[in-house]
């Protein structure tokens, strides 16, 4: 080795090993024989050391020794990559962690497996299932034995569809997730997220992103459950389960931290972070409820979004943060910036430097510092000359270390190194990610049931499209690096139903590039097929030659060669297919073939002037890692399609916003050039068989207290295949004192039926179902009638019953 090289590795490494003497395990105190870790290394057991202890004696204890600057390092969360650097099999830890220690005592690292372009960790230098335990434990204990308290950290992931990181099972993105319209589902696919990061050291999961989507310009529809609150707030729940389990096992439970709160996903123009246009009752009755759910579900940290909300920026927002989320829905855990928020209260104009931000943005009730940009400077200043009370700090300190402690980090703060890579992208979890993409695929269209197609029948299917055979394109943001074998393309899928020799493939054009080098393979493909299934739509795949935002969003770029036209920072002016696709699509058109469909994407695309050419249409959205076979066990008929729009697919970007449920006034049914109504519908999807509604029987209960409606349908499956229906339930409150939407979801149920089968589908509402936002938080139900509705979709209500409540019934 080079003298420099020897020279480098020592004023890198060194400070770790020549730093710290103590070792972190465990130890049996000598009066009461309790084994505990010396934290402080004092030679005693202190009481926040100790494991039978309840946890707020543990609190107090601990935060009667801290330092004011051990204090603000609990609210700060640093950027978790920097911390290591891999060397073959090896993970080292670098000088940045020391130096952090040592200035800030920091608490909490974001991202210490993640990897992505921005990140620049690729499968060579990232953390695998292998590695990652180890560097976890690695890293914990250097800090318990370099740091005075020995305060463990939280370690915080990515966590939408799947842990952000190497190797691990890729699921659908959240709005495929709610497509699925089943909550055991979505609870089980969160249960194997929660373990497979957990396994690898992980405490903390970001998700569910419970943002209301109603405009898809915003570049980050694909992360959310859609359009409709009620919907949003119930994936938000199941997900909330999965993560935290219901008794909360510190060994296998991910807290959740729910996002963005609040208004993020309804801004003007759909443009990311802008200002959200919204009134008091509109936020009551449409954004907040999820969150609300989301916390009553268990949820335990909550991040603030980076947009302003009639001038209050959210990470500075007192009304929200602490009147709404803690006065009033009585949140118990911590709350989060989005990154580097809190300096962006500059830019939004009401601060005129650091300090003022980290001052105005702890008072309102934000507890950490994501990237830890402002509060590490500015904080324990802000205490010293009095304008941040030490009772607010020591409130913000003890939510972090609370959770620090339920989670077990002071009484076992390592992880079995053997566990995850059995654990990650099982064999279980692989077949779960391949059935929540079968349950999301949505039928939009079917023209003379040319689906399914039959398998083994000698006929030439021709593939083609930019995303047949593209694997990061089956994905979605917030994916890590993946190997070629992990991911099942398109066509994978389709050649792993039918002979080979039977498949014919042709990219034919890019998403976004407009060169035509590949157009006339796809034609001559197109010519020798019987069928030709094309696989069009989006792209959230980011490379290694893109720019980022400080935030982590991408730059938009103008750059043709990049598929990118999704995910964070890429918000559309427009929702056409981008590139060459529809001049492609219209070209194989002239040959006279069969068409079918595959849309794979991010958020809704216009379908005008397509519709007209294919035959069938399938929505897969981002499918993830399982998503070709999926696909293919939809087109070959060994999965019948039972996914549901849970967001509007529009005619034109003229319509938008264009959603379901808007106030039943403005003559939201025509413009002079088109419709108003959407192309597609909420809840609307088709099926390779058919359902039938009967004898809706409807009882109404009424109580001092409260009332229930038991609604009873029969559902008869009136076709010739197996199939799943979802039943969908709507209300209208027919006459009330504040104007009402003409319909809202209430209640759904999936159901399987075989063919020639009938099921009975029950549901209960009470007063939360019924009730109406009032004045300075006061929820009521309105004495009069209300409209129930159930149907297959949003607008196709199948029966209609009315009910009249006599008694006024108030819900705080």
């Amino acid at each position: 080795m080079k003298l420099a090289n020897i020279i480098f590795v020592l004023l890198v490494f060194f400070p770790f090993y020549a730093k710290g003497k103590e070792t972190a395990k465990l130890v049996k105190d000598k009066k009461t024989n309790i084994l505990f870790y010396d934290l402080n290394k004092n030679g005693k057991m202190d009481i926040y050391e100790n494991p039978t202890l309840d946890i707020e004696s543990r609190v107090e204890d601990i935060l009667s020794q801290m330092t004011l600057e051990e204090k603000v390092g609990q609210m700060l969360t640093s950027l978790g990559w920097h911390m290591y650097e891999r060397v073959g099999d090896d993970v080292r830890l670098t000088k940045r962690l020391t130096e952090e220690l040592d200035k800030y005592h920091i608490g909490s690292l974001w991202g210490f497996m993640r990897a992505d372009p921005w990140t620049q960790r690729t499968l060579k230098t990232g953390l695998n299932p292998t590695l990652a335990p180890k560097a976890v434990n690695k890293l914990q204990r250097y800090v318990i034995e370099n740091t005075r308290l020995g305060i463990p950290l939280f370690l915080a992931e990515e966590c939408p569809h799947g842990h952000m990181a190497i190797g691990t099972t890729v699921f659908p993105t959240s709005i495929g997730q709610s497509s699925t319209w089943n909550l055991k589902l979505i609870e089980q696919m969160g249960r194997a997220v929660a373990k497979e990061a957990r396994a690898q050291g992980a405490h903390i999961g970001y998700g569910p992103v419970l943002d209301l989507a109603r405009d898809p310009r915003w570049s980050r529809v694909e992360e959310t459950y859609g359009e409709d609150p009620f919907l949003i707030g119930k994936m938000g729940e199941a997900l909330v389960r999965g993560f935290q389990g219901d008794n909360f096992n510190p060994g296998e439970s991910l807290l959740s931290t729910l996002k963005h709160f609040a208004s993020y996903g309804w801004t003007e123009g759909g443009h990311n972070g802008a200002s959200a246009h919204v009134g008091m009752r509109e936020m009551e009755e449409a954004i907040l409820p999820p969150f609300r759910e989301a916390i009553n579900a268990g949820a335990l940290s909550v991040m603030s979004s980076y947009n302003e909300i009639d001038g209050i920026p959210s990470t500075a927002n007192y009304h929200l943060l602490t009147k709404v989320l803690r006065n009033r829905w009585g949140f118990q855990g911590f709350t989060i910036s989005d990154l580097r928020s809190i300096g962006r209260l500059r830019e939004h104009g009401v601060a005129a430097s650091d300090y003022e931000a980290a001052v105005k943005a702890v008072n309102a009730g934000l507890d950490n510092d994501l990237g830890m940009n402002v509060y590490g400077d500015q904080l324990g200043e802000a205490v010293k000359k009095g304008d941040v009370s030490p009772a607010v700090l020591d409130q913000s300190v003890s939510r972090i270390l609370r959770l620090k402690f339920r989670m077990g980090l002071f009484d076992n703060p390592f992880v079995d190194e053997k566990a995850a890579p059995e654990m990650v992208a099982n064999s279980e979890h692989l077949e779960l990610a391949r059935e929540v993409a079968r349950q999301s695929i949505v039928l939009l269209k079917n023209r003379n049931n040319i689906l399914p197609l039959k398998k083994n029948c000698s006929k030439k299917i021709a593939v083609i499209g930019p995303n047949a055979d593209n694997i990061y394109n089956m994905l979605g943001d917030y994916t890590a690096p993946q190997t070629t074998a992990s991911v099942v393309t398109v066509l994978e899928g389709i050649k792993n139903k039918v002979d080979n020799e039977d498949v014919i493939y042709a990219k034919g054009c890019a998403i976004r590039d407009t060169s035509r080098i590949g157009i006339r393979d796809a034609l001559n493909a197109a010519a020798s097929a019987d069928v030709v299934i094309m696989v069009m739509g989006g792209s959230s795949a980011r490379d290694f030659s893109s720019e980022y935002e400080e935030t982590g969003a991408a730059k938009v770029s103008a750059n043709l060669i990049s598929d990118m036209e999704s995910g964070e920072g890429y918000d559309r002016a427009t929702l056409n297919l981008m590139g060459l696709q529809l001049e492609l699509i219209q070209e194989i058109k002239k040959l006279g073939k069969p068409i079918i469909l595959v849309l794979i994407k991010g958020r809704p695309l216009l379908l005008e002037g397509i519709i007209q050419e294919v035959d069938a249409i399938i929505d897969a959205w981002y499918p993830g890692m399982q998503g070709g076979n999926a696909l293919a066990d939809v087109l070959f008929g060994d999965y019948n399609p039972g996914g549901r729009l849970s967001i509007s697919i529009p005619r034109s970007v003229g319509q938008l916003p264009v959603y379901y449920n808007p106030k039943r006034t403005g003559n939201r049914n025509k413009y002079l050039e088109e419709v108003g109504v959407p192309r597609y519908c909420f809840g609307y999807g088709l099926s390779y068989t058919s359902f039938e509604y009967s004898d809706m029987e409807v009882t109404l209960n009424e109580t001092t207290d409260d009332c229930t409606v038991n609604i009873r349908v029969k559902i008869v499956n009136a076709g010739q295949k197996s199939g799943d229906e979802v039943v969908q339930l709507y209300i209208c409150d027919d006459v009330s004192s504040y104007t009402t939407p003409a319909k809202q979801l209430r209640a759904f149920e999936r159901i399987h039926l075989e063919a020639g089968e009938s099921q009975i589908v029950t549901f209960t509402l009470n007063k939360k179902s019924m009730m109406l936002y009032m004045q300075d938080d006061e929820w009521v139900v309105e004495p009069g009638s209300f409209s129930l509705m159930i149907g297959s979709s949003s607008q196709d209500i199948r029966l209609q019953h009315k009910i009249y409540v006599t008694q006024k019934y108030c819900l705080k």
